[in-house]
């Protein structure tokens, strides 16, 4: 953003969580006329106020879904960090006019920006780069458990194969991941707590609840697979409904009608038109695209 957040509170491991969580909540949640105008000053003027309004009052929000992924060894000031990054770049991109909250919007970007950062983070599964694999280190204890096969060790061939079946991964892949999760990198069965504390597993801390992460990634196929669909659909315009299209619709500061009329030398209206237009081509194109591949797709 062109803005910058260096006045944000920002969790520490010498600050502690508990403060954190008690600066953040000083910032009031906004009303839906509120949001909106805010959201509007910040897409219309580039008002870096409004924007900083915007992501101090769903601070909470990142926090609260960064919570949900603790357990994966990594310093919970960290992780939050990357939910408040995930959260700035949500705001960035919002576009108050669609008819939905910032914070429906804001979530896929900042569980996107944690999962990023654990998978960076893991060296375990640095070689677990498909979507497939992604999805498979997210989830396998979950699998896991549904079928009762949480002993350590190797998983029994049966469990290996209903596994592999459930998550659409090879039964290699999965038989590779239970032993990298088992002991390795770290150990999901390692103790956590302090001594004294009843024992408790580092893997029992691992699923959360509140945020699944297998949609999560599900969602991001999704979004890779729209973006594949714009691109091919693309060329069903002509190089000037295509320019004009992608500086109206497609760009993060969007050319204005005047613009355009000037670059091309004909009236507001027609540039209007023009993109009318391309926009319903390119919807039309991406609808029958989608159908041949059996998925829904809007532009």
């Amino acid at each position: 953003m062109s803005t910058s957040y260096t006045n944000l509170p920002a969790p520490s491991p010498e600050q502690g969580l508990n403060r954190y969580l008690q600066e953040i909540r000083k910032f009031p949640l906004l009303e839906p006329e509120e949001e909106y105008m805010l959201a509007k000053r910040w897409v219309d003027h580039q008002d870096a106020s409004a924007a900083h309004k915007l992501v101090t009052s769903h601070l909470r929000l990142a926090a609260k879904i960064a919570m949900g992924y603790r357990g994966y060894g990594l310093p919970q000031a960290e992780v939050i960090s990357e939910a408040n990054v995930g959260l700035m770049q949500a705001v960035k991109r919002f576009d108050p006019e669609r008819g939905f909250r910032l914070a429906t919007y804001a979530m896929w970007w900042i569980r996107a920006s944690i999962q990023e950062y654990i998978l960076r983070s893991w060296s375990l599964v640095k070689l677990g780069t498909t979507s497939a694999q992604k999805k498979l280190f997210f989830n396998l204890r979950k699998a896991k458990s549904k079928i009762g096969a949480l002993e350590e060790g190797d998983l029994r061939p049966e469990n290996v194969a209903q596994i592999a079946r459930d998550l659409n991964v090879t039964e290699d892949e999965v038989i590779d991941m239970n032993r990298r999760l088992s002991g390795g990198d770290a150990s999901l069965n390692a103790m956590v707590g302090q001594e004294g504390e009843s024992a408790t597993q580092w893997q029992d801390w691992l699923e959360d609840e509140s945020a699944d992460q297998a949609s999560d990634l599900e969602e991001r196929d999704e979004l890779e697979a729209r973006r594949e669909l714009l691109e091919q659909a693309m060329d069903v315009l002509n190089d000037r409904e295509r320019d004009i299209l992608m500086q109206r619709r497609l760009e993060d500061n969007p050319a204005t009608l005047e613009d355009l009329s000037g670059r091309y030398d004909v009236s507001r209206e027609r540039i209007r038109q023009i993109e009318v237009r391309a926009f319903e081509k390119l919807q039309k194109r991406m609808q029958e695209l989608a159908r041949d591949r059996g998925m829904m797709a809007t532009a």
